[in-house]
């Protein structure tokens, strides 16, 4: 199937397959045009005067690039419109977004995180788009946070877009990982890897070490015997990556395997971790989960928690299946 365009793919998973409805499938293409258009601006960088602060803050006290406002705005515009979605929500947004009425509205509800990794944008670093779908519970407003308090088991679909030297959709519709390259010259997607399998067994880890002193002992155990190398108890060298990207450290994963962590620390006893549960650490677990990879809190399987807040933290460990686990045995212990 590689080389056939994201359009004909999600055709042959809806009638071919009937692993998708309609109304997924037209869905997942408008969130792809937004992606096209977001990877214009970001391509763009300094050239459209898109660089630098907003001036503005987000829900989470965070100051806002103008890239993050600017792909806010094209992930709502695109989607408002097209009469698949009953709300749609936003890391850069307070509450739930509402479907003007004068559109059509849908079953399904959105959540994205608009620009991933936005302070890497002034120093042209890897950036990206994650997004999830869920469908609006019956006999709950779509437009109340209560709708979109779902555990990621409910997902019906995940993805995520890098825009680096080139742009990569990857997507998930519960039935495997999928990769697909923008061909800038003819402006849309096509499949380049498809059944997207991460290897079990890595020697690459992934983790801000400049946060050590704030990690719980477990981590602490866990990490420093990946730095005493083949001297150590693992018994093998590692090499340590991190882009403070979370779209690019996921695909580099997806890509020759690996462990990305961001742990639950001391520095706020108030948050269980600093990556949030809906935009980000869901929609990823669910593509890491179809990849044949693991995604815990160091505690329980990601896509248990049943989320309390639309906003809520959580500590991150995904990757590959082995190290996910024995790092997840070492909380537990």
């Amino acid at each position: 199937m590689r080389g056939i365009s994201l359009s004909r793919f999600l055709i042959d998973e809806q009638w071919q397959k009937h692993a998708i409805p309609s109304d997924l499938r037209l869905l997942v293409e408008v969130v792809a045009r937004a992606v096209k258009a977001i990877s214009i601006n970001v391509g763009k960088g300094a050239l459209a005067g898109v660089l630098g602060d907003a001036g503005t803050g987000n829900v989470q006290g965070e100051a806002q690039k103008k890239l993050d406002v600017i792909a806010n705005e094209i992930l709502l515009e695109a989607n408002e419109w097209g009469g698949h979605l009953a709300a749609m929500a936003s890391e850069e947004m307070e509450h739930p977004h509402a479907i003007p009425h004068r559109f059509p509205k849908g079953e399904y509800l959105l959540l994205f995180d608009p620009l991933d990794g936005s302070s890497n944008i002034d120093v042209n670093v890897s950036v990206g788009t994650i997004f999830s779908v869920l469908q609006c519970p019956e006999g709950v407003d779509p437009e109340s946070e209560q709708a979109f308090l779902q555990p990621g088991t409910r997902q019906v679909c995940a993805g995520f877009a890098v825009y680096g030297p080139s742009t990569v959709l990857v997507l998930t519709m519960g039935h495997g990982v999928h990769a697909f390259t923008l061909d800038r010259e003819i402006g849309s997607f096509t499949l380049t890897r498809e059944d997207i399998r991460i290897p079990e067994d890595t020697k690459e880890f992934s983790i801000n070490a400049s946060n050590q002193r704030f990690w719980e002992p477990p981590m602490k155990r866990y990490v420093d015997e990946l730095l005493a190398g083949k001297d150590g108890p693992r018994g093998k060298d590692f090499n340590m990556r991190w882009v403070a990207s979370m779209v690019a450290d996921v695909y580099r994963i997806l890509t020759r395997g690996g462990i990305f962590m961001y742990p639950r620390d001391t520095r706020d006893p108030s948050k269980p971790g600093r990556l949030r549960l809906m935009y980000e650490a869901n929609p990823m677990a669910m593509i890491i989960e179809q990849a044949g990879g693991a995604a815990t809190t160091g505690r329980e399987r990601i896509l248990d928690v049943v989320p309390t807040s639309l906003h809520q933290r959580t500590a991150v460990l995904l990757g590959s299946k082995n190290e996910v686990e024995l790092a997840t045995r070492y909380h537990h212990g």
